[in-house]
């Protein structure tokens, strides 16, 4: 003990560390996002802000006089009135793509979840490598495709499925097409991730209370792969709905989509005014679907 008592002052103790300022901590986060959060800002808001200033502006004006604020709220019902097919072609080609990219996508991203095995990572690819393509040059590949003298067409032609004087392109077949061999990944990897979490063995459960195939995939498969699901007809049906290369490729004026009207009245008419408007109505519209999607599907393990 005497010993001990010669000691300097605190040489067998550890010093405690000096107290954390909670403030810092707390503003940490905010400021991870600043960088982020200013990137929106300057480039989604203040957009959006003048896309919303100039649906507003005086339809009598023109770029070379000017435009003038006039709080023309009748842009929206005059734009809504003057191109209301084209806003049902663009949800109509966009729900009938939908379908088809289901049709082929699920049973795609199944069998790469589960039955894939080593293949896994190679049809993964194969599935990404098309996104790695400039998205015109996939388009003008269908155009090649479904032109009169291509080979798709000469074999409908042979086996009768097409009149002799049938053909694919410039129809709105074309586009559909269109539309879901360009979004289709944007559904089959959201579904990939789902169906890959899916337990084997619940399966297996279900067969052995008895359960048929398609009774298994209705009560298991189906509601495990949900999220993807949802999230992944989301992510195809939000751009394919906007989209205006595959109608302007793919098809003709009779095909073209509110996405065609809208870059036709920047860029050709320099209608700022109408083409903001419909820019506005398209995104409520889209909006008022998803919203009711999410509604009605369940927004869990989703957003």
């Amino acid at each position: 003990m005497s010993a001990l008592a010669h000691l300097p002052t605190g040489s067998g103790r550890r010093t405690a560390p000096p107290p954390r300022r909670p403030g810092r901590h707390r503003l940490l986060p905010y400021l991870l996002l600043l960088p982020a959060a200013a990137w929106l800002f300057l480039f989604f808001a203040v957009p959006l802000f003048q896309l919303a200033a100039a649906s507003l502006y005086d339809p009598a004006g023109s770029l070379a006089t000017g435009y003038a604020m006039t709080w023309a709220f009748g842009n929206y019902p005059d734009a809504l009135a003057a191109y209301w097919p084209q806003f049902v072609r663009s949800f109509g080609y966009a729900g009938a793509a939908l379908v088809l990219a289901l049709l082929a996508g699920y049973p795609l991203a199944y069998a790469i979840a589960q039955k894939a095995g080593r293949w896994k990572n190679l049809l993964l690819v194969c599935v990404v490598a098309p996104m790695f393509t400039s998205f015109l040059v996939r388009t003008l590949a269908w155009k090649t495709i479904l032109s009169d003298n291509g080979w798709l067409v000469g074999l409908l032609r042979d086996v009768h499925l097409l009149a002799p004087d049938g053909r694919l392109l410039a129809t709105p077949v074309a586009v559909v097409l269109g539309l879901t061999y360009n979004f289709l990944p944007f559904l089959v990897l959201p579904l990939y991730a789902s169906l890959e979490r899916l337990d084997p063995r619940l399966l297996e459960a279900a067969g052995d209370l008895y359960a048929s195939p398609l009774r298994a995939f209705r009560r298991v498969t189906l509601p495990l792969s949900m999220p993807g699901l949802v999230a992944g007809t989301l992510l195809f049906f939000i751009p394919a709905s906007g989209d205006y290369i595959n109608a302007e490729l793919l098809g003709t004026p009779n095909e073209y989509m509110i996405g065609n009207v809208i870059d036709s009245a920047f860029l050709v008419r320099l209608d700022y005014p109408q083409g903001a408007a419909l820019s506005f109505l398209l995104m409520a519209a889209i909006l008022a679907v998803v919203f009711g999607y999410l509604r009605r599907a369940g927004t869990e393990e989703v957003l």
